[in-house]
C-alpha cells in the first residue's frame, strides 16, 4: 500500500512543485534548474559513489561486515536515480540520501527493523551473521535443506523433451 501511495503521491508533488515554481520564475530558469541539479547530482553521486566503493573494498580487505557499506552504495544508486529523474522533491531526496549522516540514519533505521541470524564469509566458516534462509544458512542439523547439483540438459530437437525426461501421470 506504500509504495502504491508513493507511485501516487510523488507525481502529484512533483507536477504542483513545476506549477509553482514555473508561475514564480519562468519557464527556461525552472527547465535550468532542472538540467543543472540532473548535471550537479551525477557528479556528487560519481565521488560518493567511490567513497562508498573504496569502503567496500576496505570492508572485504579486513573481512568486516560489508552490511554497511553496501547499504551506503545501494542508497548511492538510488539518490542518483532520483536525482535524475526530473522534480524538485525528486532532487531534494536525492541530494538528501547523498549526504553521510542522512544514510547513516537510514542505514540505522533500516538494520534495527532486519534481524540477522547467520553470517557465513567462506566454506566452512562461520563468522559473523547471514539474513535467514540466505545462501550461507546451512546448518547440518536441518533436516529440510537438501543439498546437490544439477545440470541444464538442452533438448535434442526443437519440441522434444530433455534426455532423462520422465512423464508424471496424469
Amino acid at each position: 500500500m506504500y509504495l502504491f501511495l508513493a507511485f501516487l503521491m510523488v507525481p502529484l508533488i512533483e507536477i504542483g512543485l513545476f506549477i509553482q515554481v514555473g508561475g514564480a520564475i519562468g519557464l527556461w530558469p525552472t527547465l535550468a534548474i532542472v538540467v543543472l541539479t540532473a548535471v550537479l547530482g551525477t557528479s556528487l553521486v560519481r565521488s560518493q559513489g567511490r567513497l562508498a566503493l573504496g569502503q567496500m573494498r576496505n570492508s572485504f580487505q579486513t573481512l568486516s561486515d560489508p552490511a554497511e557499506p553496501l547499504a551506503h552504495g545501494a542508497m548511492i544508486l538510488f539518490a542518483g536515480a532520483l536525482l535524475l529523474t526530473p522534480g524538485f522533491f525528486t532532487d531534494a531526496l536525492g541530494f538528501a540520501l547523498l549526504m553521510p549522516p542522512v544514510r547513516m540514519a537510514v542505514y540505522r533505521y533500516i538494520s534495527k527493523r532486519i534481524t540477522v541470524s547467520q553470517f557465513q564469509m567462506g566454506p566452512g566458516s562461520a563468522q559473523g551473521r547471514h539474513s535467514p534462509g540466505g545462501p550461507a544458512n546451512h546448518q547440518p542439523n536441518n533436516s529440510d535443506i537438501i543439498d546437490g547439483d544439477f545440470e541444464e540438459v538442452a533438448p535434442k530437437r526443437p519440441g522434444s523433451k530433455p534426455s532423462g525426461w520422465v512423464e508424471g501421470p496424469k
